[in-house]
C-alpha cells in the first residue's frame, strides 16, 4: 500500500458564521500521485461547497494503520523493531511508522498496544504524537457495482 498525504485548501464556514480559508490534511491509499489527487477530489467534493484546490500531495512512510471506527483523531507511532545480528550479536533497530486511530492519546495508546499483541518480536515505542489528519481513505476495491443492462424484448 502507498499512503499519500493530500492537503485540501478551501473556504470553510466557522461556527461563528465567519468564512475562513483553511488547509486540511487527509490520507489516501493510491498507486500514484495522480490517483491520490483524483481520489481526494472524489472524496471531498460532496463535503465542500464552492471552489477548493489540492495544495500538496506527498508520499508518506506509513507502514501500517491501526483502525478504530469510533475514533476521530489520528496519531503517528514511531516504533523500533529490535533484532539481533547473528554474526556480531549486535542489536539492530528498524524504525517503522504506524498510524493509530484514537479518540484521545490514551485511546490511541491502548489501540496501539492491542494491535501489537500479535507481534512476536521485540519492539520499542519511540513516540506517539497526534497528527493534523482529518480523515483516512482506504482503497476502493472492486470498483462500483455494475449497472443493470436494460432488457430488450424482441419486436414481434
Amino acid at each position: 500500500m502507498n499512503w499519500f498525504e493530500c492537503k485540501v485548501r478551501y473556504d470553510k464556514m466557522l461556527e461563528n458564521g465567519v468564512v475562513k480559508k483553511v488547509t486540511e490534511a487527509f490520507l489516501v491509499d493510491a498507486l500514484s500521485f495522480t490517483e491520490a489527487e483524483a481520489r481526494i477530489i472524489e472524496e471531498q467534493t460532496p463535503f465542500i461547497s464552492g471552489d477548493f484546490s489540492i495544495s500538496a500531495v506527498k508520499r508518506t512512510k506509513i507502514s501500517e494503520i491501526f483502525w478504530d471506527d469510533t475514533a476521530d483523531r489520528w496519531y503517528l507511532a514511531k516504533v523500533a523493531f529490535i533484532t539481533i545480528d547473528e554474526k556480531t550479536a549486535a542489536e539492530k533497530k528498524a524504525v517503522s511508522q504506524i498510524l493509530v486511530a484514537g479518540s484521545d492519546f490514551s485511546g490511541a495508546y491502548d489501540n496501539f498496544l492491542d494491535n501489537m499483541k500479535q507481534v512476536l518480536g521485540d519492539y520499542e515505542l519511540q513516540s506517539l504524537t497526534e497528527t493534523p489528519l482529518m480523515d483516512v481513505y482506504k482503497a476502493k476495491l472492486g470498483g462500483e457495482a455494475p449497472k443493470e443492462t436494460p432488457k430488450v424484448t424482441p419486436a414481434e
